[in-house]
């Protein structure tokens, strides 16, 4: 960074200096004081996801990111209903704008983290209220009660008061676990929201009505449990005629689900673990050598999360021009059914532009329509049915490998700032001369052909995943973020068992 001109963002540091953070550790954090951090703030997080807004109307407020509720760790109608969105948002704009040289910051320079750190807090603050205010004055309604005690505007000012509460102390919940824990907390909160969908979603045994009792109309709602109930209390010619049927496909959480969740589970296991390795040596030691590994999944989840937020606030801004009371008499968008038009008390598309884009959910929601549209139709022709499977996997597959490729350049992973950076360390490729240039054009050879090829494949297994369906409504994203998180949270638990049982490893790693 250049000292004569410091970025503007130096300017509103002091602001966020005087927010409340949680401090950094002075010395070594034990491995058991990190897994208790950890066990502590799991706990924490699924307390805050029962405590429901005071004052709000269950019945009367919509989820406008109800399809999208698991990747967001939330849960509708508590404090966490904005869930961990305002802070992924806040970083990836501090990150997009840090790695397109927008924000002039040095991250590797001390002060300029602080900085960023800094301002990421009062960026976090600001989104929280730019995504609650939308949905406080939309969607969420405040009870009677609460609006003849502090009328309309305080009884909408106090819900967001309370959001903004739930949300604030996730972000301090992330920071714990950053600096005294182990990982990501956004991540941890992530695998845990969508762990928890899987988990019900396989072993629930309340029925799907649970006003009723537990019969064949009104089964358990979970996959495991609705099959056995089935099986036991049916006879043979029932279960050909619509036991097995209900068993494979019937809502909620099909056995076909159940399946598509363990394959999506193994497949991502076993692209996570594949890798290229470009064999280095170090320049001025003999004899010391190693492999620089290039995964498959190069650009990680990023471009997916990026996608699925995308047409999250697609489908928000259509839902809103359709059904906003306001900006339903805008002229030509307003109210404009090509865009999307949406059923009374629904937040998911039935028609347009927006359903198009809208995630399928689960074969019953779009195979069987194309197959048997007489006994699954549902209000679309079988060529608006297959329209929509081939412009959601266009999309989801083409905006990935876009978003990959923008990521990878604007966070040095590109091939020239991999080859300065093994450069900077001393290393080199065996046989070739110690030329930036040089290295460059051999990483040119695998980094832009697999960004594409892992932003394709990411793309395309939420689709596929989101298509087939996922137990518990995990979504095809949420899936396969919760594979990569615990493959990393596992390999980060045994780089920390390493450095506490070797002092002077921790200390060459920094630590």
């Amino acid at each position: 960074m250049d000292e004569e001109k410091p970025s503007l963002l130096y300017k509103v540091k002091p602001i966020g200096d005087r927010l409340p953070a949680v401090k950094r550790p002075e010395g070594h954090v034990h491995f058991r004081t990190k897994i208790m951090w950890v066990a502590v703030v799991l706990i924490l997080y699924f307390i805050m996801s029962n405590v429901y807004v005071w004052g709000l109307d269950q019945s009367e407020s919509l989820d406008i990111f109800a399809q999208y509720r698991t990747i967001m760790a939330g849960a509708s109608g508590t404090i966490l209903q904005l869930g961990i969105g305002p802070i992924v948002t806040a970083s990836i704009i501090m990150q997009l704008f840090v790695g397109a040289k927008i924000i002039r910051l040095d991250l590797s320079n001390r002060k300029d983290k602080a900085c960023y750190q800094s301002v990421l807090k009062l960026l976090v603050i600001v989104m929280i209220f730019i995504e609650a205010i939308p949905q406080v004055f939309g969607y969420l309604i405040p009870s009677a009660a609460l609006e003849d005690n502090f009328g309309g505007a305080g009884s909408k000012l106090i819900i967001i008061l309370q959001l903004f509460i739930g949300s604030y102390l996730v972000f301090l919940f992330d920071e714990i676990v950053s600096k005294w824990g182990i990982g990501s907390g956004i991540s941890l909160f992530i695998a845990a929201g969508v762990s928890q969908a899987i988990f019900t979603g396989t072993l629930n045994w309340v029925a799907v009505d649970s006003s009723s009792a537990v019969s064949l109309s009104n089964p358990p709602a979970g996959t495991i449990p609705k099959a056995i109930y089935i099986i036991m209390n049916t006879d043979a010619g029932e279960m050909a005629s619509g036991g097995y049927e209900t068993i494979l496909l019937g809502q909620p959480n099909p056995l076909i689900a159940l399946i598509g969740t363990l394959i999506i589970f193994l497949v991502v296991v076993y692209l996570e673990s594949t890798r290229i390795e470009l064999p280095i040596s170090h320049g001025n030691a003999r004899g010391a050598r190693g492999r620089y590994p290039i995964k498959l999944m190069y650009a990680s989840n990023i471009p997916v999360i990026l996608m699925s937020a995308l047409l999250a606030n697609i489908s928000m801004v259509c839902l809103l021009l359709y059904s906003n009371d306001f900006l339903s008499g805008i002229p030509l968008l307003g109210g404009n059914q090509y865009l999307g038009y949406y059923a009374d008390g629904s937040t998911t598309a039935s028609g347009g532009i927006a359903w198009y884009l809208s995630t399928p959910q689960g074969v019953v929601d779009w195979l069987l329509p194309i197959l048997n549209p007489v006994s699954y139709g549902n209000d679309h022709s079988v060529l608006e049915n297959i329209a929509h499977v081939l412009i959601y996997l266009s999309v989801m597959v083409i905006g990935s490998i876009m978003f990959a490729k923008f990521w990878v350049e604007t966070t040095n992973l590109g091939s020239e700032s991999v080859a300065k950076n093994i450069m900077r360390s001393g290393m080199q490729i065996p046989g070739f001369r110690r030329d930036p240039r040089i290295l460059k054009r051999i990483l040119d050879r695998y980094i832009p052909t697999i960004t594409v090829l892992s932003g394709a494949l990411i793309g395309l297994l939420a689709a596929v995943a989101d298509m087939i369906g996922t137990t518990g409504n995990a979504t095809g994203t949420g899936l396969l973020l919760t594979v990569g998180i615990v493959i990393r949270f596992y390999e980060s638990l045994g780089k920390e068992q390493m450095m506490e049982m070797n002092p002077t490893l921790r200390g060459l790693l920094g630590e």
